[in-house]
């Protein structure tokens, strides 16, 4: 059983910047893909970024790539996405998720555990 806690959602305004985290219980975090899903009301669950264990690879969609940054702190177990230049489409639940898996995968099936996620939200 993993852990997965997400923290650092609020309210912001168009153009601002927020970085979520995600801290992880597990022993062996830098054996994990991990990766930020998005869901806004009505609509279906996206994908937003991803990371390999060692942080390596990173994947992001294209709705957000050059305005946000996955990373993460192995030695932290914790798991980051910077935002920036936030529009008031990039509201939404945000969820951390994690899969023991070398690979660096994308979609949400893939992935094993989940965190309660953390309500962004970008005024106009």
């Amino acid at each position: 059983q993993v852990q997965l806690v997400e923290s650092g959602g609020g309210l912001v305004q168009a153009g601002g910047s927020l970085r979520l985290s995600c801290a992880a219980s597990t022993r062996t975090f830098s054996l994990y893909t991990m990766g930020w899903f998005r869901q806004a009301p009505g609509k279906e669950r996206e994908f937003v970024a991803a990371i390999t264990g060692s942080g390596g690879r990173t994947s992001y969609a294209d709705s957000v790539r050059g305005r946000f940054t996955i990373s993460r702190d192995n030695a932290k177990n914790t798991l980051y996405l910077q935002m920036s230049s936030l529009k008031p489409e990039d509201t939404a639940a945000y969820d951390c998720a994690a899969v023991l898996s070398p690979r660096l995968v994308t979609t949400t099936r893939a992935y094993n555990y989940w965190g309660q996620g953390t309500q962004v939200t970008v005024s106009s």
